[in-house]
């Protein structure tokens, strides 16, 4: 429930729990994009593995509930190999294992997370906005 004296504040802080958890999510998807290339050192090691956000509800101030990233947890889908026996990565069979990183879903995930973060600014203006008028409001 939002603080009925002053529901700006709450709404505000629930926003602001969407945009701190979007901007931590948009740094894993970054995290995940720059090692999409990343493989092991040798035939023995797993190269990078995709890391995905969990998020959970939270309280926040001025009451209601916003949203937290509760984990980063690592993807379990299997790693793509591709067939290269020179690689000093290539295990016994000649297979190099590659990330588990597939760098469209993860630019489609940028832009969701974008989109979100963007949400919870305007939330954020329009609050502030009807905040703004209600003091203009009470001026008369």
């Amino acid at each position: 429930m939002v603080d009925q004296t002053n529901p700006t504040l709450g709404i505000m802080a629930i926003a602001a729990s969407g945009l701190k958890a979007q901007q931590q999510r948009m740094r894993v998807i970054a995290e995940n994009i720059a090692n999409a290339d990343s493989m092991a050192k040798d035939g023995n090691g797993d190269p990078y593995r995709r890391k995905a956000v969990v998020f959970a509800p939270t309280d926040v101030e001025g009451g209601g509930q916003g949203v937290k990233v509760a984990q980063v947890l690592p993807d379990q889908t299997p790693f793509k190999q591709d067939y290269d026996p020179g690689n000093p990565a290539a295990d016994k069979n000649g297979y190099v294992k590659l990330p588990n990183v597939e760098p469209l879903v993860e630019a489609l995930d940028m832009k969701e997370a974008q989109r979100a973060y963007e949400a919870n600014l305007n939330v954020i203006d329009a609050a502030r906005s009807m905040e703004m008028r209600t003091l203009d409001l009470l001026k008369q």
